[in-house]
This record gives structure tokens, sequence and C-alpha cells, in this order.
């Protein structure tokens, strides 16, 4: 029963509907149960409930319609990595079937490159932090990704370096105090360079998808400007856009 796997579950409300829709009571199922029964079984406030259900249906999970109920959308929730909702780079190749790991990673100050100001909104050679890191599946390079940080925006500078073997986004909570709520991201494809064909262990201009993201905190300040490369065939990207 749901209400025995939420004891044993230590996530969130949203993540339990979402194991229960995949895994769970509601696995092959067409619809979830009328709001009040489903309050009740996850012991939670309808407010609660209704709140997660918002989220959910924005994300395209489920579809609420009046006098039909609430649909459970298992063509999406089969897939397996979304661009559309943010998700680490170890998280994702998980969730592609592969064991992550990290080969590298590289942690140094240098001053700030012109596409990095621009992305960040800095003056030329203002001190940023740069991390980089390869990201692998089972073994096999899959995605390199460089990320900077101001070295203004950073509050606390304590930190041990083996912090950045965790995802970015913990560093820039603990140690810059600050809370990403968007990135805006544009995707292309370019070709491996010397440097990337060496990184990801690849033949020189072997096609990669490039992501090239930059991440905000609620005031609109650009905190994350992260560069990614996306080795071909490992992990499937799929957007779920909804008619509004």
């Amino acid at each position: 029963m749901v209400e025995q796997n939420r004891q044993a579950y230590t996530g969130s409300v949203r993540e339990m509907l979402l194991y229960e829709m995949t895994k769970g009571h509601f696995a092959h199922s067409k619809r979830l149960p009328r709001e009040s029964v489903l309050a009740e079984m996850l012991n939670i406030s309808r407010t609660q409930l209704r709140d997660n259900l918002a989220s959910l249906e924005r994300e395209g999970f489920i579809s609420r319609c009046h006098g039909v109920g609430t649909i459970i959308n298992h063509h999406v929730l089969d897939v397996l990595v979304r661009m559309d909702i943010e998700i680490e780079l170890m998280d994702m190749v998980r969730q592609s079937g592969y064991e992550p790991g990290l080969a590298f990673v590289k942690v140094r100050q240098e001053p700030c490159p012109h596409y990095v100001g621009k992305a960040l909104c800095l003056d030329e050679d203002t001190p940023v932090l740069r991390v980089s890191r390869l990201v692998t599946a089972d073994g096999k390079a899959a995605v390199y990704c460089e990320d900077y940080i101001a070295l203004s925006d950073i509050e606390d500078s304590s930190y041990d370096r083996s912090i950045f073997e965790q995802p970015i986004f913990s560093f820039i909570s603990r140690y810059c105090k600050k809370t990403l709520v968007m990135d805006v991201t544009e995707l292309s494809a370019v070709a491996a360079t010397a440097e990337l064909a060496e990184i990801l262990q690849l033949e020189q201009g072997t096609p990669l998808l490039f992501m090239d993201e930059i991440d905000y905190e609620v005031s609109g300040h650009p905190v994350l400007y992260s560069r990614q490369y996306y080795v071909n065939g490992i992990i499937h990207h799929k957007v779920v856009r909804r008619r509004l």
C-alpha cells in the first residue's frame, strides 16, 4: 500500500507520487484516485497534494480534466532524460542506464574570459572560479563540463576541494549562499577541437552536443555559467512540450 511505502520513504511528496506512478501502487493505473482519497493515503493535507499535483501537471506527468479525473501520462513518465527538467549530470547518466563516474575534477582560479564575462555580466579579467569535470558512463567518457562562478559570489572560502565531487549546485548553496531558480540554455552541435578530442577520447572533428547554460537566482542575478559537451549516443535528451 502507498502508506506502507511512505513510512519507509524519505523523499518529498512529489518524489513519492512519481515513485508510486512508475514503480509503485499506480504503476499500472490509468488514473490517480480522487484527491480526498489520495491525500488520506499519503497522510498529507489536500492543499499539499494540490500543490504537488499542480507541479506534476506543469511537467506533463499527469493531466487533470474536469469530469474525468487525474490521468497518469505513462508515456511521459517513461522518458529517461528530459532537457526541460533540471537534473545533475551523474543522475542523468544513471537514469540513462549506465554507472556514472568522475574521471577527474579540476578546480582553479583564473581571470574571466570574454565569453564568461558576457554570460555572468562581469568585467573582463574579473577573477572567477573554474571547475572542470569529466563524467563517465560505465567508464567511458560521456560529458565534459566547465562551470564558472565569480569569486565575488563566493561568501565562504573555507571549502575543501572535495565538495566539487558533488553537484556544483551543492557548492553554490553552501558556499555562495544562493539558490538557483532557473536556467537559460542554448543548444548547438559543435565539432570536437583538439583539446576536447583528447579529453573525451574521440577523433578531432567528432560531432558533440553543446549546451551553453546560464543559471540565475530569484533576483535575476546570473550566478553560474556552464559549458557542457555530450558524447553522442550515450544520453538521449528529450523535451516534453504541452499545448497551452
